[in-house]
């Protein structure tokens, strides 16, 4: 029967039939999505990235005024780059007097080793 669709069949532009066949998805809630998406701004600009690898790569806790120096940015960038790192759970921090003290993860270990580990896959 001309112009009935079956049920592998969906109704393209001017009226052409396509199949099914070329549907694609992928297993993830749109949730899912959106903290991906969320991890992956965060990490988006130098700043961050950087304060994020400077204080994972550290042997201790990283005091405000040790990253503020090696990042060459205001007190303020580094400010805004450590609360939106924090925010997003990559970082930990405790106060201790007029100081704040920051390390990383378990989480933003994982995410740094991935990406340490897809690097590598470069140099094969």
């Amino acid at each position: 029967m001309e112009g009935q669709q079956t049920g592998n069949e969906k109704a393209g532009s001017h009226g052409i039939q396509e199949a099914d066949c070329c549907s694609v998805g992928h297993s993830l809630t749109g949730e899912e999505v959106a903290a991906d998406v969320q991890i992956l701004a965060t990490l988006g600009t130098d700043t961050r990235y950087e304060a994020l690898r400077f204080i994972a790569e550290a042997d201790d806790d990283v005091c405000v005024c040790e990253i503020e120096p090696s990042l060459g940015v205001s007190q303020g960038a580094v400010s805004q780059a450590l609360s939106r790192l924090f925010s997003d759970g990559l970082v930990e921090r405790r106060k201790e007097g007029r100081w704040r003290y920051y390390s990383a993860t378990p989480r933003a270990e994982r995410i740094l080793r991935v990406l340490d580990d897809t690097r590598s896959l470069d140099d094969d």
